[in-house]
């Protein structure tokens, strides 16, 4: 397995995105294949976090790439995004599902509502809860491993062509096409419509 690198995180959101799926983000209590990812473009994007500029909040969304943006949703759960992009420029992937890999047991422990193993990571909420991500790791650079987080390659292509849909839980550009799906997956949060 090689760790992803920052030239590959230094591209447009809807470039890195697609490729994202089928990559393994890796963390201390396990891992698991990215089969759900959605793009977010700044300041052209009224659903991005980082639509009006940085404020303390989105900060890290402006770069350098390849850090991971943490934010707190609904009041009660935490979602994960990559950081793509020139530094300066606003863009991130969010990650929103996963097909466990390794530390299935941790991950039960920790999501002990989940029955089934493709319940444990099907959503962006789930999955940080599953993995133990949370506002401590805003900012962990995922090039160099920080706080044991990272994104890494074990040769599964993405799919080729892409399958895109459009983002969910969103009420701003709903429309746009820009979430990235493994289209045969049990583990998407939702599944993908024809």
């Amino acid at each position: 397995m090689s760790q992803l690198t920052r030239d590959f995180f230094d591209r447009d959101a809807l470039d890195v995105a697609p490729e994202l799926v089928n990559k393994v983000l890796v963390s201390p209590v396990g891992s698991g294949r990215i089969v759900e990812v959605e793009a977010y473009r700044g300041a052209e994007d009224p659903a991005s976090h980082g639509h009006r500029g940085p404020t303390p909040r989105t900060e890290v969304m402006f770069g350098p790439p390849g850090h991971l943006y943490v934010y707190f949703s609904y009041g009660m759960h935490w979602c994960a995004n990559v950081v793509t992009g020139p530094t300066g420029e606003c863009g991130a992937v969010l990650i929103r599902a996963l097909e466990p890999l390794t530390g299935v047991e941790e991950m039960y422990r920790r999501r002990p509502r989940a029955r089934r193993d493709r319940d444990l990571c099907s959503g962006p909420a789930k999955l940080c809860a599953a993995l133990g991500i949370n506002d401590a790791h805003g900012g962990s650079d995922l090039c160099r491993g920080t706080d044991g987080l990272a994104v890494v390659d074990d040769g599964t292509p993405a799919p080729h062509p892409p399958t895109a849909t459009t983002r969910i839980g969103i009420t701003k550009a709903a429309d746009l096409p820009w979430r990235f799906v493994a289209p045969d997956s049990v583990h998407l949060s939702q599944p993908v419509r024809p």
